[in-house]
């Protein structure tokens, strides 16, 4: 700022200074044109004419001898004598003589004028110097203290102690900043909320097939029967109980692998292609159970960036839910469209629909008929988050059945 002030103001001098000079010059030619043309014997004319010439134009005419000037045509000096300034123009009369008509005219009000403006340059440029140091100054508190705000308000949080920052008191232009922070800290909390429900819900998940297999061990060792078939039965029972356990791993496994989806590096892909090998994959499996996955397109050879390791997290879960819990001889639609800067895609089965007052994003939460760990939409939720999205879900009205809906912002 203080650089612009400089080189403006001393561009404005420059150009009055120069200006004022190239007046003055043309001016004196146009003198010395005309004195030339009148006076066909110059020397006798300036002689009669001098002083009227001194009088009315305010210049002083000669003749003068002017070696140094080297048969140049013209030349202009200005030159100091007694704390006057004068401007001096050579005008060639005789070259074979290097006789010149000397014009001399004084402009000491003309370089006390450019003084005058020199030194109003520099008195202003000190002032705006000092008046944006005190701006920049002021500017420097204002902007450092709601920084100075966030900072302290996000030093003094820990996992215990998460709270929404209170935003009246800050600048009206840092509330953004101010909004961005308390929905990062919301998100931050329902993190952490739902990774201690996941280890919560993981020991007590654990615990329930371990106490089964060791009652019944129990139950096997006190019975004075001891036949094949009664520890067959109870072998056969641990063996379910460690599949549980098994089934109750790989979704904790699970959780790892998408937790380390998040940092997969976006790529280029076509969406709409993409989506059309889940959907056949997933037809493999339905048909052994009666049924179909059908998936149509409103757009088509969309190409998108985005990690495609999260969006297969999110679909697999959605479908996988929504073709366990559809009937045999029913079908799974799945279908995708851009609306606005998004790319929706939407899952309809023809199942129950959606327990109400079921937390269906908590860990182990899940509905009495089925038969997973509750893990699904846990991890579909944080791939969504992770991929900026947004994951909607409701019940059919008219028929049974539920309808997911995933809004992707598009990358193009």
């Amino acid at each position: 700022m203080a650089t612009l002030v400089f080189i403006t103001s001393f561009s404005l001098y420059f150009y009055i200074r120069n200006n004022t000079n190239t007046q003055l010059v043309e001016t004196m030619q146009k003198q010395a044109d005309f004195l030339l043309t009148k006076y066909p014997n110059l020397q006798e004319g300036l002689k009669k004419q001098r002083e009227i010439l001194k009088n009315t134009l305010n210049i002083d005419t000669s003749i003068t001898y002017a070696p140094f000037m080297k048969f140049q045509p013209k030349a202009f000096r200005i030159v100091k004598k007694r704390r006057h300034y004068y401007l001096q123009g050579y005008f060639a009369y005789n070259f074979r003589s290097q006789l010149y008509l000397l014009l001399k005219k004084d402009i000491s009000k003309n370089i006390k004028f450019e003084n005058l403006v020199y030194k109003a340059v520099i008195f202003s440029n000190i002032i705006s110097l000092v008046v944006i140091i005190f701006y920049a100054f002021f500017l420097s508190k204002m902007l450092t203290k709601p920084i100075n705000f966030f900072s302290q308000k996000i030093a003094k949080m820990n996992e215990e102690q998460l709270a929404v920052l209170e935003l009246n008191s800050i600048p009206i232009e840092f509330k953004p900043l101010g909004n961005s922070i308390n929905q990062l800290i919301k998100k931050i909390e329902s993190f952490i909320y739902y990774k201690k429900e996941l280890f919560i819900g993981a020991a007590h998940e654990l615990k329930t097939p371990l106490a089964v297999m060791k009652t019944k061990a129990q139950v096997t060792l006190i019975k004075r029967d001891k036949s094949i078939e009664t520890l067959t039965q109870s072998i056969e029972q641990n063996i379910q109980s460690i599949n549980d356990l098994n089934a109750i791993v790989e979704s904790i496994l699970a959780f790892g692998r998408a937790e380390g989806a998040q940092f997969e590096q976006a790529q280029r892909v076509d969406i709409v292609d993409y989506i059309q090998k889940i959907v056949d994959e997933f037809n493999i499996v339905a048909h052994e159970a009666s049924k179909q996955v059908i998936y149509k397109s409103f757009t088509k050879g969309l190409n998108v960036s985005i990690q495609p390791m999260l969006l297969r997290h999110i679909l697999q879960n959605i479908i996988q839910n929504a073709v366990a819990f559809t009937p045999p001889k029913s079908s799974v639609r799945v279908s995708s469209f851009i609306n606005r800067s998004c790319f929706i895609v939407r899952v309809q089965d023809c199942g129950p629909g959606f327990p109400k007052d079921l937390d269906i994003f908590a860990p182990f939460k899940r509905s009495k008929t089925s038969k997973g760990t509750g893990l699904g939409l846990f991890l579909a939720k944080n791939s969504v988050d992770s991929l900026g999205a947004k994951l909607l879900f409701k019940n059919k009205k008219v028929t049974s059945g539920a309808v997911v809906t995933l809004l992707l912002p598009l990358e193009l």
